[in-house]
């Protein structure tokens, strides 16, 4: 009866014993196994699958544990007919009501979300073998081991108390202080636990700030081209989005702010062009935001990765008038699904978006802040950044000569750092025909025309990240991606 749920191979990468349960309790929730007959011994079990009788027996005595099997003394281990009925004990589908016409989901709803215009990324990328694909990175095998620590220790009986209750709005007092002594000072300002809030990643705290200042009347300038994300997060709420021209030092201040409620910014590294604002132009737009009277938004993506020069101070840090929101990532370089960020603002801000949270979500995993807290406080956080920025630096060099060298005709936007870079392609040449043709060569490249908000936007810009690809593989790629190129221009219609 058993024998067909242990057709398939066991997967290598995976537990074994866990693989044997699942499949055990599958056999025993379909029915395949009889409650008047013992399961079969360890020792002939384990003979069966050609595994140790300790495995079979570990795995069996977590049956009992949860229920699934019971043991009679000198007889072996019988499934629990009782409970293995409460657990498919399921109501019988209610008669349904109504023979009028289908729901009219048009009429209810107020928008709809599927029609914005948004980057469309394959989740089987790495499959593919020149993933030149933005906002993934490759692991680090000793951060992976250091994190697998701290998450197995913030588990122990010391940390349970820390995250194992409802913390209601708060947050990990630990984590706050880690972020305040380690995180903020690399970006030029310190903040108290007031003025700090942990987020589910920077992209849901730009969601609440955007929830939280705009509505239907309310303008917010965005870079253009510019994070489609964000973009689409304030048009969600109803406000208005003025697209806002980036040059090669960014977003522009000066009297085209005049009427804004909010400008958006990612001053660190521009998304998606990776420029960093210098000094002169963040003073200006700091000033602009005095003289208008609209608050920013920071948007402080990669402020870690400068590889040319000396790191600029945040506008959090050189704004003197609580004008300033600060958004950053805790887990972007790291591991990005960990999905832990923060915002860092006046504490009346701070306050008001706490209460917001609440209603969303409560707060974030408490178990995962405390993990990021030991992570932090042990030095692991710091020592993957250099780690990072190193092999970052690496590939930003060798991307730089490799599109000079094999990419002549396409124009490279400089910055000094960042994990992407942002290129023209030959005037005509369209950005979607060369993306489509990249990938059937295996190459993954991002078209760059959904980051424009401006009717008469560019067509033929691309952004390539080097977070995911491997060094060595960044030289063929671009071959691949020249040829790409080459096969659309000599072939228009295609």
């Amino acid at each position: 009866m058993l024998d067909r749920y242990f057709e398939q191979p066991f997967d290598q990468s995976a537990s074994l014993q866990h693989q044997i349960q699942e499949r055990l309790i599958q056999a025993i929730l379909d029915g395949a196994l009889s409650p008047v007959d013992p399961l079969p011994s360890s020792r002939a079990f384990a003979k069966t699958l050609k595994v140790s009788r300790n495995t079979i027996s570990i795995v069996y005595e977590r049956l009992h544990q949860d229920g699934f099997i019971t043991a009679k003394p000198r007889r072996g281990y019988f499934i629990d007919e009782n409970f293995v009925r409460e657990k498919l004990n399921v109501a019988p589908p209610r008669r349904q009501i109504g023979t009028g016409t289908r729901a009219d989901f048009d009429r209810f709803l107020p928008r709809r979300f599927t029609e914005q215009l948004n980057i469309a990324k394959r989740a089987d990328w790495r499959r593919f073998p020149y993933p030149f694909i933005y906002g993934q990175v490759g692991r680090d095998e000793i951060s992976v081991a250091r994190w697998r620590d701290c998450l197995r220790r913030a588990g122990t009986t010391r940390h349970v108390g820390t995250w194992a209750d409802d913390l209601f709005d708060s947050d990990d007092p630990l984590l706050l202080e880690q972020i305040s002594r380690r995180v903020l000072p690399q970006r030029g300002f310190r903040a108290g636990p007031d003025e700090l809030l942990i987020t589910v990643g920077a992209q849901n705290a730009i969601w609440m700030v955007a929830n939280l200042f705009l509505a239907p009347g309310r303008v917010i300038h965005v870079e253009d081209p510019g994070y489609v994300d964000a973009r689409n997060i304030f048009a969600a709420q109803g406000a208005t989005v003025i697209p806002s021209p980036v040059d090669r030092k960014g977003l522009k201040p000066g009297d085209n702010l005049a009427g804004a409620d909010l400008v958006y910014v990612t001053p660190g590294h521009q998304s998606p062009t990776n420029i960093t604002m210098p000094m002169e132009r963040r003073l200006a737009l700091l000033e602009a935001a005095s003289t208008h009277d609209f608050l920013i938004l920071e948007d402080d993506y990669e402020h870690e990765l400068n590889f040319v020069g000396a790191q600029h101070p945040t506008l959090k840090a050189l704004d003197g008038t609580g004008r300033v929101i600060h958004v950053g990532s805790l887990t972007k370089p790291l591991f990005p699904g960990i999905r832990l960020g923060f915002i860092a603002a006046d504490p009346e801000v701070i306050r008001e978006i706490r209460v917001l949270r609440r209603l969303m979500y409560r707060h974030p995993s408490a178990l995962a802040q405390r993990a990021m807290a030991l992570f932090l406080s042990e030095g692991h956080y710091d020592a993957h950044i250099r780690r990072h920025r190193r092999g970052m630096a690496d590939k930003w060099r060798e991307m730089l000569r490799e599109i000079d060298r094999q990419l002549p005709d396409c124009d490279l936007t400089m910055t000094t750092g960042g994990s992407g870079v942002w290129l023209a392609l030959p005037e005509g040449t369209d950005a979607g025909a060369v993306k489509a043709e990249a990938e059937a060569r295996g190459v993954l490249v991002e078209d760059g025309t959904p980051h424009y908000l401006r009717a008469d936007a560019p067509r033929n810009r691309l952004r390539l990240g080097f977070g995911a690809i491997d060094l060595a593989k960044i030289a063929p790629g671009i071959a691949e991606l020249k040829a790409a190129i080459e096969t659309v221009r000599n072939c228009p219609e295609s």
